[in-house]
């Protein structure tokens, strides 16, 4: 948790030093053309523009570079996952606040009246430093911006005030109270920006914890049901327990398990069973289909719920054939116990959504096509098949035109049903 939000704080930092980057790039761009082609709006005198000469565009200049060469390192440090130290942060913090309290010196110097400097534009970028200092998202380091703002602001004023230059000056602008006030508004604004950036630190933690907690409910609920209904079940609205959907079903079922299991201990029945399922079930995900339980030796899965991929059908006739060719493969190399097992496709209108009471719900599938895809799967025992599907399955799969088996007449449907044998 506390290294996620020191990403967060990284990626502010980086757009806050952006920020910056333009505003200072904007200013350059200002004074170069006032310098150049407007004088008069901007300087006393000409004598002052030759004093002065190009000072302010190497200041401007030299500030963008600083700036750039911050959000450099800390790209790096996003890169490498790492953690800037506080008190470089601190002192970066300090070097910005001091940029404006140099150029109001400097503007001093160079004006006949000292105080004037004292409420050119460079007192108004404290502001800009103290409205971004909530980017840092570190309410501490918020605070001590607009603190160190007031206290370079004021040192400065009674600087110039004991200077010979501002001592003869008899003039509203360089009053005490006036200049205290405005210290005053810097402080306040360092504890506003504090306050503000206390708020958002709040909420962004709360939301990385609330991913955390989504992800670890995911983590271990997704053990249980598939990560889809997860998602599923975590973003459905109150009231939305159930939709139509057309999905393809799939039953797999491991043949002669009573068999295998007669003689094996309870331990071994488990490893068996998991076993078989971690090809079954990794061949189905990678399909994009959904496990939406498990039926003792075997398993139904669905394609097309919650989620659909638009090709639903497809992918469950190709998992079906994955499942075929893993589950051979193993056999190749395992003589001593062959894994046999059925497969059953049938594709079609379905009830999906949350089934239970307000205490206890379960994400299922409802509708013929489940009890129809059900009993083609017991019938690769009939036909002595390994992967059985129904007509209408065979119309969506983009595969060439399987064995055509037989019309046979299913419990509780009127019409007889056409299978085909896909293995």
């Amino acid at each position: 948790m506390k290294f996620d939000f020191d990403q967060e704080i990284l990626k502010s930092e980086k757009l806050r030093i952006e920020i910056l980057i333009v505003f200072f790039f904007t200013l350059l761009i200002g004074f170069v053309f006032v310098y150049f082609f407007r004088p008069q709006d901007f300087f006393i005198s000409i004598e002052q523009v030759e004093k002065i000469g190009h000072l302010p565009i190497i200041y401007f200049a030299v500030v963008m570079s600083y700036f750039i060469a911050i959000r450099l390192r800390i790209i790096k440090a996003i890169r490498r996952d790492e953690k800037v130290p506080i008190f470089i942060r601190y002192l970066n913090a300090t070097t910005e606040i001091t940029l404006p309290t140099l150029s109001i010196y400097f503007i001093s110097l160079n004006l006949p009246s000292p105080d004037m400097a004292l409420h050119s534009p460079p007192f108004q970028v404290y502001y800009i430093f103290i409205i971004l200092s909530v980017l840092r998202l570190d309410p501490w380091l918020a605070f001590y911006t607009g603190f160190l703002a007031a206290c370079e602001y004021f040192g400065l004023f009674l600087y110039l005030k004991n200077s010979l230059s501002l001592q003869e000056i008899e003039s509203y602008y360089a009053n005490f109270g006036l200049h205290l006030a405005k210290t005053m508004l810097l402080l306040a604004g360092g504890m506003v920006a504090g306050f503000v950036t206390s708020q958002l630190q709040k909420r962004i933690t709360d939301s990385l914890n609330l991913i955390q907690e989504r992800n670890r409910i995911t983590s271990i609920f997704g053990q249980h049901v598939s990560p889809a209904v997860v998602d599923k079940l975590l973003t459905q609205k109150q009231g939305e327990d159930s939709e139509m959907k057309y999905v393809c079903m799939l039953f797999f079922d491991i043949r002669n398990f009573t068999q295998f299991s007669e003689d094996k201990d309870p331990i071994q029945v488990i490893d068996y069973l998991n076993y078989v399922f971690e090809i079954v079930v990794d061949s189905i995900l990678r399909h994009s289909g959904v496990i939406n339980k498990f039926l003792g030796d075997g398993l139904m899965a669905v394609f097309g719920a919650p989620i659909s991929s638009g090709d639903d059908v497809k992918r469950a006739v190709d998992s079906s054939l994955e499942i075929l060719q893993r589950i051979e493969k193993v056999n190749e190399t395992n003589l001593n116990h062959l894994i046999d097992f059925g497969i059953g496709l049938h594709c079609g209108e379905a009830v999906t959504g949350n089934v239970g009471t307000s205490h206890r719900k379960e994400y299922t599938i409802i509708g013929d096509v489940v009890n129809l895809a059900s009993r083609i799967e017991q019938l690769n025992k009939e036909f002595k098949t390994k992967i059985l599907a129904s007509e209408e399955v065979i119309q969506f799969a983009d595969k060439e035109i399987p064995k055509f088996l037989s019309k046979v007449q299913v419990k509780g449907r009127e019409k007889p049903v056409k299978v085909y044998k896909l293995a």
